[in-house]
C-alpha cells in the first residue's frame, strides 16, 4: 500500500474515533425527544451552555429557512457535501460564529399541529368498573375481599387468570364462598366478564339471551373448534340438524364479545411528535423541521468574557477547564446544526423520489433503497440509515416514519417496478372490496394483480396478507352478512 494512502487511512480512522465525531454520530440517530433529553443533560453538566429566553432575540440568528419544491420534481443530481474540522480554534471569532439560538431550519409557525382538546382523557378501567358494581351490590366484608381478589386477577380482556383454590387462599375464604361471589360477578357488565375461558365467556352471554336449551349452547359447549374452522357441515352432521339451523345459531354466536374487557382497555395511546413537517402550499411542498420545545443554545457570555478578557486572572487549571467546556459546548451546537442540516437534506431527497406518493397516495409509492438517497445527496448509506431511524414526518398523506419510504420492489410484467408497500395497499383494497360470502383466495389475488401488470407469487401474497393481519379466505368467509368470530378474537 502506498505511503500516502496509508497516511490517509490512518487520518480517516483517527477522525472517526474523535469524541466530537462520535457525539455528532450519536446526535444524528436520536429522535427529537431523545435529542431534547441529551441537550438538557449537557446543559446540566456544562456551565458554558445556556438557553436563550423566548422573548430575547439572539445574535446571529440565522432565521427560518425552508425549501420550496417546484410543481415538477427536479432531476436527481448527486450533491457533494464537504465538512471540515478546525484543529486550532480562534475563540474570539469562533464563539461568535456559533452563538446562534438553535437549528438552521426550524418550524415556528402554527400549522396543523394536534389540538390539545383532541387528546384522550384517562378512561375508566375495567377494574374500577367492576369494583363499582361490586360495592353497589352491598357486599359483606368477606364478599368484598373475595371480589377484590377476583378483580385483581383478571387480565386486560376480562378473563380470570387464577383458580378458585388460589382465590380462596388469597382471600382466606372457602371455595364455596368464592364460587358464589364469582357466579354473582359473572353477571356484571360487560357481559362475559370474569369467565375462565372462551367457552364460559360465551355461555355467560347466552344465559343473558335466554337461549339455555338451544343449538347455540350445544355448539359452544362441544364444537368451538369446528366453529373456528367454519366447518358448518360437520356441526350439522354431529347435531343432526340442518345446515340452515347451524347458520342461524352461528349468526348469534359471532355477534357475541369474545374479549369483554377490551372496551375498558387502559393502554395509553402513544402520540407521535413529528421531527419534520412537509406541507402542500399551492402546487409546492415546503419542508420545515420541528424545533418546538428544543432549547435555543448559545455560549455563556460570562465565560466568554472570562476567557477573552480575564484569562490572566484565572489559574491555569481553571482556564483549561473553561476551554474544555467551551470546546464541548461549541461542538454540541455545531453537531446539532449539522444534524438538522443532514435531516433536512435527506427529507428533501426523499420528497424528490416520492413526489407522486405525496401527491396521490400510497399506491404511488416508488421502490427506494438507502443507496438511492445516499448517492443523491453525496452521503454514506450509514448516515442516511441513522437519519431515518426513529424519526417521523408529518406529510399531506399522514404521519410516517422515514424508514417507511424505503421498501423493496415488486416487478411488473411490463414497465417500471412497483414498491412492496404499494402492493400491500392494493391487496388491502382488493380484500376490502371482495364479496364477504365469497372471499378471494391468495391464488385469485395473483390473477387480479396480474391484470394490473403486477408480477407476484402466491406465497408473497400470503406473507403480505399476514403482515396486514388478514385471515385466509376460508376464515374470512361470512354467512348472511355475519362477522367472523375468528377475526374478532
Amino acid at each position: 500500500m502506498p505511503l500516502e494512502l496509508r497516511q490517509q487511512l490512518r487520518l480517516t480512522q483517527q477522525l472517526v474515533m474523535t469524541p466530537q465525531l462520535q457525539q455528532a454520530i450519536k446526535l444524528l440517530q436520536l429522535s427529537r425527544l431523545e435529542l431534547l433529553d441529551a441537550i438538557n443533560q449537557e446543559m446540566e453538566e456544562n456551565p458554558c451552555l445556556e438557553d436563550v429566553p423566548e422573548e430575547m432575540p439572539a445574535e446571529g440568528d440565522a432565521g427560518v429557512e425552508s425549501t420550496i419544491l417546484p410543481t415538477e420534481p427536479p432531476p436527481l443530481k448527486p450533491v457533494t457535501v464537504e465538512e471540515t474540522a478546525r484543529a486550532d480554534i480562534d475563540w474570539s471569532s469562533y464563539l461568535g460564529e456559533y452563538n446562534t439560538p438553535g437549528p438552521v431550519y426550524s418550524e415556528r409557525e402554527e400549522r396543523e399541529l394536534p389540538e390539545y382538546e383532541n387528546f384522550l382523557a384517562r378512561r375508566e378501567s375495567l377494574n374500577e368498573h367492576l369494583m363499582w358494581q361490586l360495592l353497589l351490590s352491598l357486599p359483606g366484608s368477606r364478599e368484598e375481599r373475595i371480589g377484590s381478589a377476583i378483580i385483581g386477577n383478571l387480565n386486560k380482556d376480562g378473563y380470570l387468570q387464577a383458580t378458585v383454590d388460589e382465590i380462596a387462599t388469597l382471600a382466606e375464604a372457602d371455595k364455596s364462598e368464592v364460587e358464589s361471589v364469582l357466579s354473582k360477578m359473572q353477571s356484571f357488565d360487560p357481559p362475559g366478564v370474569c369467565a375462565r375461558d372462551l367457552r364460559e365467556c360465551l355461555l355467560i352471554q347466552v344465559r343473558k339471551l335466554a337461549l339455555h336449551d338451544s343449538i347455540v349452547v350445544r355448539i359452544i359447549e362441544n364444537y368451538l373448534k369446528h366453529l373456528e374452522n367454519k366447518n358448518y357441515k360437520a356441526i350439522s352432521r354431529a347435531l343432526g340438524v340442518g345446515v340452515d339451523d347451524v347458520f342461524s345459531a352461528v349468526e348469534i354466536i359471532i355477534r357475541m364479545e369474545p374479549k369483554p374487557g377490551r372496551e375498558f382497555s387502559d393502554e395509553e395511546p402513544q402520540y407521535i411528535s413529528p421531527d419534520i413537517f412537509v406541507y402542500k402550499v399551492g402546487d409546492e411542498f415546503v419542508i420545515a423541521l420541528n424545533d418546538d420545545g428544543l432549547p435555543k443554545l448559545r455560549i455563556s457570555s460570562f465565560y466568554k468574557e472570562v476567557l477573552n478578557n480575564r484569562a490572566e486572572e484565572c489559574p491555569s487549571h481553571t482556564r483549561e477547564y473553561i476551554q474544555n467546556k467551551l470546546r464541548s459546548a461549541v461542538w454540541l451546537i455545531r453537531s446539532i446544526h449539522q444534524r438538522q442540516r443532514t435531516i433536512y437534506k435527506v427529507v428533501e431527497s426523499i420528497i424528490r423520489f416520492q413526489y407522486d406518493f405525496l401527491e396521490k397516495g400510497i399506491t404511488h409509492l416508488k421502490p427506494m433503497v438507502l443507496r438511492d438517497v445516499a448517492e443523491d445527496i453525496g452521503m454514506h448509506e450509514s448516515t442516511v440509515s441513522r437519519v431515518t431511524t426513529n424519526k417521523y414526518a408529518h406529510t399531506p398523506q399522514g404521519i410516517f416514519e422515514l424508514k417507511f419510504f424505503f421498501n423493496s420492489s415488486i416487478s411488473r410484467f411490463d414497465g417500471e417496478a412497483i414498491a412492496s408497500a404499494s402492493v400491500k395497499e392494493k391487496i388491502r383494497q382488493i380484500i376490502g372490496s371482495e364479496d364477504s360470502t365469497k372471499p378471494y383466495s391468495d391464488k385469485k389475488m395473483v390473477d387480479i394483480l396480474k391484470s394490473s401488470n403486477i408480477n407476484i407469487a402466491r406465497r408473497t401474497i400470503a406473507k403480505y396478507r399476514q403482515m396486514l393481519g388478514v385471515l385466509p379466505s376460508k376464515q374470512r368467509k361470512k354467512i348472511r352478512g355475519g362477522q367472523s368470530i375468528c377475526k374478532r378474537r
